[in-house]
């Protein structure tokens, strides 16, 4: 096995080139072949990072948690004795939603350095496992090299065509030593693979605590402190709280750079906005209508549409996916579909936010495209749910408007025929056109065709919805005779190594990691659909 080695760039390519020479190397028929494959194995990188340094670092997280953890118990202290009805801040925030916001920011904090300790150490523990097999399995193949000696020239080899008995023995014992050597290199590799798999999953976890600090992602010095907590901490009425912020990581951070740059005329204004929001949740929108790019004039027309309504009303009018508590619970998949049996149905007062109304129609891109812009923009969202007035709960009215603007992003796409399908292209052009102004971050394609790749984009999907922007996904199967089916869909959300899936059937579910690399995409739509092969990454 000598000659060029190939990219050994990835702990899955490692794996694979020494898995071949745990193959070889015990038939190695001679002293020069064996010592090319012993200096094959050695070529391959040792598993990268500092195990100490991780574990170090996991204790300085880990030190951080009692200090949260009193935080906590002492604004739960000031709770317990009461508060006036009193205001604070400069957008008028009652002084108990402020301390409410300020204990559950502490067991956040408290949270995110457990978890981030955790993943830490785990990091820490695969990383030295991997490193430690490698350093044995390096070992006993340098024993081998010594045990052979040095290679043998091509008149050692014209002298040596009939090996002796105790020649023959020295070779079996060294390609013992080797195949010992090398076997423990593989076993490193493969734990390498799971280290690599834990770096992931650290950048994951780091990544979603990170995005969970939310009030510190509002820079501005136009809010109070009090403000910016209460803000970031606001939800919708309905579902679970931690799933239904109504401002994400990345609108907080958004929002407050344009209040920065508002001239004072319209810095005033939307002071008075906020001030005389009837509920947080109305100022939460207002932010994050700010957050979508709007002027304080079109915030000021939006801002009078939805002054006064309660936050159910906001929600249901504003917010078209309501993530459930309990949505997260694995309940298996449907015999016949293969479709996860936990799926939550999103609707605007029983009329689902689904492609062509019932999902019948082939304007999947479509359809995901404008149900993430609703997500993002609670403008647009109102422009849908509400009409022109912004008043209307009529579900058939809010059917034809999504109909129409699902059509309208269709033919801007250059969809196909009798609303059916969209290519690579058209996708790129609608979810930046649509998508992008909103979110900030314009989105380039990816194509993920292999569990690798997949694999490979999981760090940057899973940032992305953590800080609240969706990414687009393109799911396909193919029949025994070649017959191809496609579909558009939108990850959501992020939680652990779960993805939060928006399918413009009208529905949301639940898939993990495992389900996004290994072909279980099914989960999310049906078995005709198992494998991702395209991603519309957001770039910062």
């Amino acid at each position: 096995m000598t000659g060029f080695l190939g990219p050994l760039d990835s702990p899955a390519a490692r794996r694979s080139w020494l898995s071949g020479l745990r193959d070889s190397i015990p038939k190695a028929a001679s002293k020069n072949d064996l010592l090319d494959q012993i200096d094959g194995a050695l070529f391959v990188p040792a598993p990268q990072g500092d195990p100490a340094a991780l574990e170090s670092l996991g204790k300085r997280y880990r030190g951080q948690v009692d200090k949260a953890g009193d935080l906590h118990d002492r604004v739960n202290k000031v709770a317990r004795k009461g508060l006036p009805a009193v205001w604070t801040g400069k957008t008028s925030v009652l002084a108990s939603d402020g301390v409410a916001a300020a204990a559950r920011a502490a067991t956040d904090m408290a949270e995110a350095f457990d978890g981030g300790a955790k993943a830490l150490f785990a990091l820490a523990d695969a990383l030295g496992h991997a490193r430690r097999q490698d350093a044995d399995g390096r070992a006993r193949l340098d024993e081998a090299r010594r045990q052979l000696g040095p290679r043998e020239g091509f008149f050692d080899v014209v002298d040596r065509m009939i090996e002796t008995d105790e020649e023959k023995q020295a070779l079996a014992a060294a390609r013992s030593v080797a195949t010992d050597g090398v076997d423990l290199m593989h076993k490193a590799a493969v734990a390498a693979v799971a280290a690599d798999d834990a770096v992931r999953a650290a950048t994951r976890d780091l990544n979603k605590w990170a995005a969970e600090a939310r009030a510190g992602k509002m820079r501005t010095g136009g809010l109070s402190a009090v403000d910016r907590l209460t803000l970031s901490d606001t939800s919708g009425k309905a579902g679970a709280a931690d799933y239904n912020e109504i401002l994400t990581a990345n609108d907080l951070e958004r929002s407050g750079q344009a209040m920065d740059r508002l001239p004072a005329a319209d810095r005033a204004r939307m002071d008075h906005l906020l001030a005389g929001a009837g509920s947080p949740q109305e100022k939460a929108y207002l932010m994050k209508a700010l957050a979508a790019g709007h002027s304080v004039d079109d915030i000021e027309t939006f801002g009078r549409k939805i002054h006064g309504k309660d936050p159910a009303w906001l929600q249901q009018h504003l917010s078209p996916i309501v993530t459930q508590g309990d949505s997260l619970k694995d309940e298996g998949v449907d015999a016949g579909s293969g479709a996860n049996v936990n799926t939550d149905l999103q609707s605007f007062r029983g009329q689902q936010w689904a492609q062509g109304g019932d999902g019948r129609e082939g304007t999947c891109v479509a359809s995901s495209t404008v149900t993430a812009r609703a997500m993002v923009d609670p403008v647009y969202a109102l422009s849908l749910t509400g009409g022109p007035s912004g008043q209307e709960n009529d579900p058939a009215a809010f059917r034809r408007r999504l109909v129409d603007e699902q059509h309208r992003v269709h033919t801007e796409g250059h969809g196909g025929a009798n609303w059916d399908g969209m290519v690579l292209e058209g996708k790129t052009e609608v979810v930046n056109k649509e998508i992008s102004p909103e979110t900030g971050s314009a989105y380039e394609l990816h194509e993920v065709k292999s569990a690798d790749a997949r694999r490979n984009v999981l760090p940057e999907i899973e940032k992305a919805v953590a800080e609240g922007r969706p990414v687009p996904i393109g799911v396909e199967g193919y029949e025994a005779d070649g017959t191809r089916h496609g579909h558009a869909m939108m990850i959501i959300g992020q939680e652990g190594d779960k993805l939060e899936i928006y399918n413009p059937w009208g529905q949301t579910t639940w898939v993990s990691e495992d389900d996004f690399v290994n072909g279980g995409m099914a989960k999310a739509s049906n078995s005709q659909l198992p494998d991702a092969y395209a991603v519309h990454l957001p770039q910062d």
